[in-house]
């Protein structure tokens, strides 16, 4: 089986905060990784959202030209991956040539199949500035929940698919004048409503394996019709709607968008110069599963939208598992860049370093429901679960090993663990990680993964090698021997977790925990460790460890939430 794991594109419009890193990004890296580690092939594929109201109006704002604007924000994103260790196979942009003569591709199939028609529509329009304000270009108050800055394509409050034209009080955004007009203007609409059938067969198949917290709403918005949406807009800065008619239209953000994880597919395969085509081999193929992680505010374009795209055009299969999460909160409030509520992913890794951050980030992925970050429960687990059950562990058994047996421990020591009651737990917990993150269950498999770390430190503590050395240096051997087989698959179960960490454990046994080795204790496979270990006249230790997990301190948990202070008062 092949993978196609998408996280939806963020949007190049200002940086990306917890709550994206929660809620798309590290779990899909987490998946991915652990997909490869059990032996399957995967692309993981994304890329820079480019088009769109609010980054002209914030492109316009800066007085920067919008290729520049979004080329900007696209490779601070880029930099933020890489400094999480959230590893794309390819991570593109929609305002690229390539990308557009994909969404072309699209536009011209389901135009043909007449999935998409022009229609008379009613659009706000500005009298001061003599602009037309779709989406973003106004806001006002909701008229179903009476949020007073409710845009015009959405509401942030109740989170409804917002009609412009139905806001009360509209203000525009371009001049902040009220004085608003109603006018008729042409648009291309995506025609859902006429795939109603064919998108409820292909959904119900999808009940039992989706969760309860997509199925469901998808179910509900779907049960009765599918609406037709516009798929077009009256703007400068977008892909050009491919009919002579539609002159100076461009093709809406919410359209050429997901089309971006096939036309980013393509182009990967052409620069790692594939003969495999992104189609039949991947995105057409029976043989690949398509695994999108999104936030829930992206369920209705990548539950509904695309997949009726996908199916119509025929063009690309639909997502086969939708793992969507909920929302990241930030010491029980949302987040919110506009307000200042929220912690820059950035700075907070100057400060605490890639290991604490994703430790703890991983207990907050809202799988099921929303979470909250909060400070001082980011100290107690980096400090109390992570320091002290991980790196302490390790810290005290190898140091021990290379003050007591500096040329090695006879391969000897390590015989019989596999076949042991500890190695039969081990394997169990091994097995169990593996069916966690099979079902997506990311935070589940990360507290099986500690419980190692807790097997390691039990048997370690109880036999007390400091003092069996003093009376049996060989039955303290083996308490070092057999913990270090712990700690080695430790090494192997953090790597899609903690790559980073990951690699400081394996580094410290040298070239022996090679990748295929790594593969092998991934699976379960302990005897094929011991079984090399044993075939050893020695083991040594490539290095001493040093600190692998530094504690977070008092006073930089107390900056941190004297800036928040400051916001909330």
């Amino acid at each position: 089986m092949k993978y196609l794991v998408t996280s939806a594109l963020p949007y190049a419009n200002g940086p990306l905060h917890f709550g994206h890193l929660a809620g798309a990004y590290l779990p899909a890296d987490i998946i991915v990784r652990h997909k490869k580690l059990i032996g399957h092939r995967v692309k993981f594929i994304s890329g820079s959202d480019e088009h769109g109201v609010a980054i002209m109006l914030n492109a316009q704002k800066d007085k920067i030209d919008y290729k520049k604007y979004v080329d900007g924000w696209h490779k601070e994103h880029l930099e933020l991956f890489k400094e999480y260790s959230i590893d794309f196979d390819f991570f593109g942009q929609t305002s690229s040539d390539y990308h557009e003569k994909e969404v072309i591709r699209w536009f011209n199939s389901l135009n043909e199949k007449g999935f998409i028609e022009p229609r008379e529509s009613e659009q706000l329009y500005c009298k001061d500035c003599s602009n037309h304000l779709p989406d973003r270009f106004v806001e006002g108050e909701c008229y179903e929940c009476g949020f007073e800055s409710a845009r015009g394509d959405e509401c942030p409050k109740c989170g409804i698919w917002i009609d412009a034209v139905k806001l009360k009080n509209p203000v525009c955004k371009m001049c902040g004048s009220h004085n608003i007009e109603t006018q008729e203007v042409t648009q291309y609409y995506l025609v859902m409503s006429k795939f109603h059938s064919n998108f409820r067969d292909w959904f119900k198949t999808k009940k039992e394996s989706w969760k309860k917290t997509v199925y469901p709403f998808i179910d509900s918005l779907t049960a009765e019709n599918l609406h037709d949406r516009a798929i077009t807009r009256d703007l400068d800065w977008g892909i050009d709607v491919p009919l002579a008619e539609a002159k100076g239209k461009k093709l809406y953000v919410w359209f050429d968008a997901p089309i971006g994880y096939i036309s980013n597919t393509k182009k990967h395969l052409e620069e790692i110069g594939s003969d495999e085509d992104y189609l039949k081999d991947w995105w057409k193929s029976e043989d690949t599963k398509i695994v999108n992680f999104i936030g829930k505010d992206n369920i209705i374009f990548h539950g509904v939208i695309f997949p009726m795209m996908s199916l119509a055009s025929g063009i690309a299969n639909p997502v086969d598992d939708l793992p969507a999460n909920q929302y990241l909160n930030l010491e029980g409030k949302g987040l919110s860049k506009s307000t200042g509520w929220y912690i820059d992913a950035k700075e907070a890794f100057n400060e605490f370093g890639q290991d604490a951050l994703r430790y703890y980030l991983i207990h907050l992925i809202p799988e099921t429901a929303d979470s909250s970050f909060s400070w001082d429960n980011f100290q107690d687990r980096v400090n109390g679960e992570l320091a002290n059950n991980i790196g302490n562990l390790v810290n005290r058994c190898l140091k021990f090993w290379a003050k007591n047996w500096k040329d090695g421990i006879d391969s000897s020591q390590f015989k019989g663990f596999s076949q042991s009651e500890f190695g039969s737990v081990l394997k169990d917990s091994i097995r169990a990680n593996t069916d966690f993150l099979d079902n997506y269950q990311i935070r589940r498999a990360m507290e099986e993964v500690m419980t190692i770390g807790h097997q390691a430190n039990n048997f370690f503590s109880e036999r007390e090698p400091w003092a069996q050395f003093k009376t049996d240096p060989d039955k303290a051997a083996q308490t070092i021997a057999w913990t270090s087989i712990y700690i080695m698959v430790l090494s192997a179960v953090f790597g899609p977790y903690l790559p980073e960490l990951s690699g400081k454990i394996k580094s410290l046994f040298g070239e022996f925990l090679d990748d295929d080795l790594i593969k092998d204790i991934y699976s379960g496979k302990i005897s094929a460790l011991e079984k090399k270990l044993v075939s050893m006249n020695v083991v040594q230790l490539a290095e001493v460890p040093k600190v692998l997990v530094p504690k977070i301190e008092d006073d930089q948990i107390a900056v941190q939430k004297e800036k928040l202070s400051k916001l909330d008062n």
